[in-house]
């Protein structure tokens, strides 16, 4: 006879709560890791001190390498937006704020997300990938034997990379969105570009410029800091690899979102 306890294991509402538990157990435990390893990061930075070759080359890889992806996806999303809202403003009266609308959702939004995004699709799977083999093949093993420590040897340069370089890869992907949503409202709604470019600095204050350029900052570092703790804690083989690529790009989504909600709340409320 089956009892209500082997009847309830068997359902989907068992699974289905045993599973958020698990996945509410791996937040909290990625959390607590992403935190341990971010104040180690901190002492070794006064301890060990920062490499500018690798920070150099590591600058490299999270500015100019990922520009053309980061441009793209900034562009595109700018030249989407334009040319559903040009049409509407310009029927509603509002042509000459089409700039000025285009201009704040780009500084304050657009620019910053995409291209954390963007970073993290490209670069932070990297670094997790990166990382993780380094981990399964026993080479990170290998430097903490030589007395090296692993966590100042590998995080210090890709996460100082990624706070020094966001903030420059969001105002050329910003100036780039700004430039392309001129061109597409000219082009679907006939708004000329002296109307365009006229409006777009009407609401436009520094303090927009240094919010986004402090938000881009913080994508950067918490980009890095994620992915390299996800390969940092990798195992498995190549399935562990797999997994600790997929985790850093999901987990690094979903700080992108509530650190945007954060300084929205901050800043603009």
């Amino acid at each position: 006879m089956v009892t209500f306890a082997q009847y309830f294991k068997r359902s989907t509402t068992y699974r289905v709560w045993t599973a958020l538990g698990k996945d509410c157990a791996e937040f909290l435990t990625t959390i607590g890791q992403i935190a341990q390893l971010g104040i180690r990061l901190i002492k070794r930075i006064f301890i060990d001190g920062i490499s500018r070759k690798e920070l150099t080359a590591q600058c490299d890889r999270f500015g100019i390498s990922s520009l053309p992806i980061t441009l793209s996806i900034v562009g595109m999303t700018s030249i989407i937006v334009a040319s559903q809202v040009a049409n509407e403003m310009v029927k509603q009266g509002g042509a000459h704020f089409i700039g000025l609308l285009m201009t704040i959702l780009i500084v304050r939004e657009v620019g910053a997300v995409m291209s954390g995004f963007a970073l993290t699709s490209m670069i932070g799977s990297s670094l997790a990938s990166e990382l993780a083999t380094m981990r399964v093949t026993e080479q990170i093993d290998a430097i903490d034997v030589l007395g090296v420590d692993s966590v100042g040897y590998l995080f210090i340069p890709r996460v100082l990379s990624g706070i020094i370089m966001t903030p420059l890869v969001v105002i050329v992907a910003s100036a780039f969105g700004v430039i392309l949503g001129g061109i597409a409202a000219n082009t679907f709604s006939g708004l000329s570009y002296r109307a365009y470019y006229t409006s777009a600095w009407l609401g436009l204050y520094m303090k927009d410029l240094w919010v986004s350029i402090l938000k881009s900052a913080t994508f950067g570092g918490t980009i890095a800091l994620i992915s390299c703790s996800c390969g940092y804690y990798a195992s498995g083989g190549a399935k562990g690899v797999g997994l600790a690529t997929t985790k850093a790009v999901v987990w690094s989504f979903i700080a992108i979102v509530i650190w945007d909600m954060v300084f929205a709340t901050l800043f603009f409320f």
